[in-house]
């Protein structure tokens, strides 16, 4: 199962194209190139899986309104609407640390456990420039798009 998973922001977003297995490509982009993208990608069976934003009761600002601006706009670009998930952080916290305080380091490191040491450096699942390891390329906001990737991936599978 091929998965395009978006962690959206208010102007920039991280994605990853994931395999089931492997990380294809990963990035971060603004969100008008990665909105064109999207347009232009083949229908080839994919999943497109999109972080979605949920309300605890607290105040949100603009940025979070902006972010769910964009959201609805990746899955509107999609070429098959039946191909999109939305999917809580929440979510993707239980499903790769068993809890719901985890954060980010957590999640980081609970997806470098999940791939195999095979790349140089100090952390061989990322590896280096000369011995790329499974996760080469993952930096920033990626991470939570290779998170969000994996939990819907595991889903599907289910």
């Amino acid at each position: 199962m091929l998965t395009l998973a978006i962690d959206p922001g208010t102007d920039k977003s991280g994605w990853c194209l994931f395999d089931g297995s492997q990380v294809g490509e990963s990035g971060v982009m603004p969100n008008a190139d990665l909105l064109h993208s999207l347009g232009k990608m083949p229908d080839n069976g994919a999943t497109l899986a999109i972080e979605m934003i949920a309300s605890y009761g607290m105040a949100v600002g603009r940025e979070v309104f902006e972010t769910c601006v964009w959201i609805g706009r990746f899955q509107q670009a999609w070429h098959s609407p039946d191909a999109v998930r939305l999917i809580y952080r929440r979510d993707v916290k239980l499903h790769l640390c068993g809890t719901a305080k985890a954060k980010d380091p957590n999640i980081r490191q609970a997806l470098l456990d999940m791939f195999p040491r095979t790349g140089g450096g100090k952390t061989p699942q990322v590896g280096t420039k000369s011995q790329p390891g499974p996760l080469y390329g993952v930096s920033s906001h990626a991470w939570a798009a290779l998170a969000v990737a994996v939990t819907v991936t595991a889903r599907e599978a289910a």
